[in-house]
């Protein structure tokens, strides 16, 4: 796949004109190419969920339903096998008695005379031996039947496999598949090739799991390999010490196989994020930030953000102790909170990971109680202007030129109450906890390539 100069991505994981393909966490990729924009340039858009697999193919269902079948058959064929050689054996053993009664029959017909009363109780006797054969002849007769049935399925059988055969032309489908998947690699490739771009859209809500309290936060780790989809887990938004960690989104949606984390401080608020292993979030009842490592179970290292406020200082619209609200982009960990010195106005600051030591901050002019809630893409932060009904992206601030536009991006606020909401780079979706219901949304992306690449 080649870029040319000048060539314009809009890459999306979710675009609120199309269907939504992440209905679950195992749909696939695809891509939409659209005509030329006015200016000539190409305009190219690809829906990328979390994950991509062939297993919801039609053709992948219905060869699993024809090798049930098979299946099906072959074992009714071995218990007729075992059955009509048993059987057999039995018929091979009667063949002597059925011989000696024909004999006697022959000589009582020729001589009625020699016919007595003990010879007759012997012809009885020869006849009572016989007896049991004549369930095994019924046996025989059903055998038959089936035997007929089986013939009409396998004839069945291959005519399906005919059908799937020329409709899948001469590819084997295990080729198919195989190539399918090297295709998903050269997109998530091509995918964090293109790095950063404007936020353009974002897709209607995707419902993981409902579960929990009004209020909370539930999120995966925005720096591990894709391999890794552990999911954490924390319910309430303050004096809260305990998460849960589900080893995948399934045993999430389960609520199976997760082991249980106790801080040994608790939160405040819901603007908590995993990075890298770690979980940063601000202490209750204080503006010191603090990184709990989940491997060693202990904290690494814990930092007061001078001046920020908290304790339901500068929450967001909805409360809950959201003064400080940390997240992760492409380009690493920040937080967004508010001071007396900046007016109750947002404040965005990049912070080191590693000693929780702020780098820069930002004023962004925009009221912190006038929010709903924030995430940052690619260094832009962005802000809905309600946690309620109706909510929208309202406004965008640019911390790499320090400037900032209102938006008007749709945002569906389906169960009416966000209480969190933040963006994993790694995925490309939205998280959100909206009144007990754990969703996501997907993003889509306006990208400008400016020098050429090939993949």
């Amino acid at each position: 796949m080649r870029f040319l100069p000048g060539l314009l991505l809009l890459l999306s994981a979710g675009s609120p004109a199309m269907q939504t393909l992440f209905q679950s966490p195992d749909e696939g990729w695809q891509v939409y190419t659209s005509a030329q924009a006015p200016d000539g340039k190409c305009l190219c858009t690809a829906v990328i969920p979390v994950q991509g697999t062939c297993s919801r193919d039609l053709r992948s269902h219905q060869l699993r339903q024809l090798m049930e079948k098979v299946q099906n058959i072959s074992q009714s064929m071995e218990v007729l096998d075992l059955r009509t050689y048993r059987d057999l054996q039995y018929v091979r053993n009667t063949e002597s008695l059925m011989k000696g009664l024909d004999s006697r029959l022959k000589v009582a017909a020729e001589s009625q005379k020699s016919l007595n009363a003990k010879s007759f109780q012997e012809l009885k006797d020869k006849m009572t031996e016989l007896l049991p054969l004549m369930p095994v002849l019924d046996q025989y007769k059903s055998d038959t039947r089936l035997i007929v049935h089986l013939k009409e399925e396998v004839r069945n059988l291959s005519g399906s496999l005919l059908a799937i055969q020329e409709e899948m032309g001469a590819y084997d489908y295990e080729e198919l598949q195989q190539r399918v998947l090297m295709l998903e690699a050269r997109l998530h490739a091509c995918m964090q090739k293109l790095g950063c771009g404007k936020l353009t859209g974002v897709s209607n809500p995707i419902t993981i799991r409902a579960s929990g309290s009004r209020f909370g936060s539930w999120m995966t780790d925005t720096m591990t390999p894709s391999a890794d989809s552990r999911v954490w887990y924390m319910d309430g938004y303050y004096k809260g010490r305990r998460v849960l960690e589900f080893r995948t989104l399934n045993d999430f949606v389960t609520g199976q196989n997760f082991v249980q984390h106790l801080l040994p401080h608790p939160w405040a608020g819901t603007g908590h994020v995993v990075f890298n292993g770690s979980l940063y979030y601000n202490k209750y009842q204080s503006n010191i930030a603090v990184k709990y490592h989940f491997r060693s179970r202990s904290v690494l290292v814990q930092r007061s953000l001078a001046g920020a406020g908290y304790n339901n200082t500068f929450p967001y619209s909805w409360g809950g102790f959201s003064d400080i609200d940390f997240m992760v982009d492409e380009s690493g960990l920040w937080a967004v909170y508010t001071t007396n010195q900046n007016a109750g106005n947002i404040v965005v600051s990049r912070v080191d990971p590693q000693t929780l030591e702020v780098l820069r901050s930002w004023d962004t002019g925009y009221p912190k109680r006038s929010a709903g809630e924030s995430f940052m893409i690619c260094g832009t932060l962005y802000v809905t202007n309600s946690h309620l009904a109706g909510a929208k992206i309202y406004f965008a601030y640019y911390t790499n030129t320090s400037s900032y536009e209102y938006t008007d991006i749709p945002f569906h606020n389906q169960y009416s109450h966000i209480s969190m909401l933040d963006y994993n780079p790694r995925e490309r979706v939205l998280y959100t906890w909206n009144n007990g219901h754990q969703v996501i949304y997907n993003v889509t992306l306006f990208h400008v390539i400016k020098t050429s690449g090939e993949l």
